[in-house]
């Protein structure tokens, strides 16, 4: 369907310009918007007579935008809401909240200002366009979090989830204890007994154990300190 434009449209003109759209577009938004009209004859010379008066008021809701525009820019609304360990939401984040929590702030939007691609369903910040006149845009902040406590971490350019994966993370490394290459699979480090003497004794004395029995072990420390003969067979026996 070909329409005369009277006001600006992203991606399609400007007032007074006449393009062509899909049909379900004109008829169920452009043109009971009042953002248009048929592009037809009569409508032509409507148009073309009421064109100053058009633009005028065009640019006259432009200046209010403005003004509005410098207000809201860059604002931050706070949306706090329950989630899973993995930040995904429990319901989402729609239009109606933010411009509740805008107009709770102060500023005068609607939900047909507020250009929101798809419900948001994550924790987290978010930038969300609000055209307040088809000339003028601003951004503003969504920030979406569990709790005020993580809505001022995130205000401030940290990762929460990133931040509580880390903490899991080292909270489950836990206690490591002392290797022992001598020791069987299962067993406690000698170092971490009292009596190292009693624990190696112990280890002797477990049927079927393999490798080197503790008294071999006291040889060849003996044997590492320069201790021969006598010595050396005196620690070995203990």
């Amino acid at each position: 369907m070909d329409i005369i434009l009277l006001e600006r449209i992203e991606k399609l003109g400007t007032i007074g310009d006449v393009v062509s759209v899909k049909d379900g577009y004109a008829r169920n938004f452009l043109l009971p918007q009042k953002k248009a009209l048929r592009a037809n004859e009569s409508n032509r010379k409507v148009f073309e007579a009421n064109r100053e008066r058009l633009e005028k008021e065009n640019a006259e809701r432009r200046v209010v935008a403005e003004k509005a525009g410098a207000t809201v820019d860059g604002a931050e609304v706070v949306l706090i809401r329950s989630s899973s360990n993995s930040g995904q939401l429990y319901g989402s984040v729609s239009v109606r909240d933010i411009v509740d929590a805008l107009v709770a702030q102060g500023h005068d939007v609607n939900k047909s200002q507020v250009v929101l691609e798809r419900p948001i369903k994550t924790i987290g910040v978010f930038d969300v366009k609000v055209a307040l006149h088809p000339e003028v845009a601003v951004t503003i902040k969504a920030n979406v979090a569990r709790s005020d406590d993580e809505a001022e971490l995130q205000a401030k350019g940290v990762d929460v989830m990133a931040q509580a994966f880390e903490d899991e993370r080292a909270e489950g490394e836990g206690f490591t204890e002392a290797f022992d290459p001598n020791a069987e699979p299962g067993e406690i480090s000698t170092e971490m007994l009292e009596n190292p003497v009693e624990a190696e004794a112990e280890a002797e004395a477990k049927p079927g154990r393999e490798g080197p029995s503790a008294k071999e072990k006291r040889a060849a420390r003996a044997e590492a300190r320069g201790e021969t003969g006598e010595a050396a067979e005196e620690e070995a026996e203990g």
